[in-house]
């Protein structure tokens, strides 16, 4: 699947976040850029360094007027098991069946220890005030992903 075309509105989403509040792209619409990031599992070792980088690098997003939305297919309960565990500062959202994945080009096949699998690819979409996709990051190691996020939002400049 291929990922939205950068100009283009984003696609929208609705979900349920760590704390059962349903979150909806429009909610920042006017109002703040937004970082979605896929990430594949709650809790695991490259998803916790990415989201911790995130946490650490709040700051910076905020001044650059930009908020962070985390997704993955964990259900809510062991997102917010994630929030608690790692004090994180950011909005993460369950998207059990995929679907929004999808509709980003953020699920399909992987690889890992030698077995096939579709799951999250991981992938960061930065999507300006106005809904539309400005940039999609795939290619980053988890734990540089919060430095070139914010290289890439001042190289924007989004204000």
């Amino acid at each position: 699947m291929a990922f939205p075309k950068i100009g283009n509105l984003a696609p929208k989403f609705s979900l349920q976040d760590h704390e059962d509040k349903t979150v909806s792209l429009s909610d920042f619409k006017g109002k703040l850029s937004v970082v979605v990031y896929f990430y594949p599992k709650a809790m695991t070792p490259g998803c916790t360094i990415q989201a911790q980088g995130l946490r650490n690098a709040a700051k910076a997003l905020k001044a650059v007027n930009t908020v962070v939305l985390g997704i993955s297919p964990d259900p809510v309960k062991k997102l917010a098991k994630f929030v608690e565990r790692d004090e994180l500062n950011f909005q993460l959202l369950s998207d059990e069946d995929h679907a929004i994945a999808d509709k980003y080009g953020a699920w399909g096949p992987k690889k890992f220890m030698g077995r096939e699998f579709d799951g999250i690819l991981r992938t960061t979409f930065i999507i300006g005030k106005d809904g539309k996709l400005k940039a999609v990051m795939d290619k980053f190691k988890t734990k540089d992903h919060h430095t070139e996020l914010l290289a890439t939002l001042k190289a924007l400049d989004l204000g």
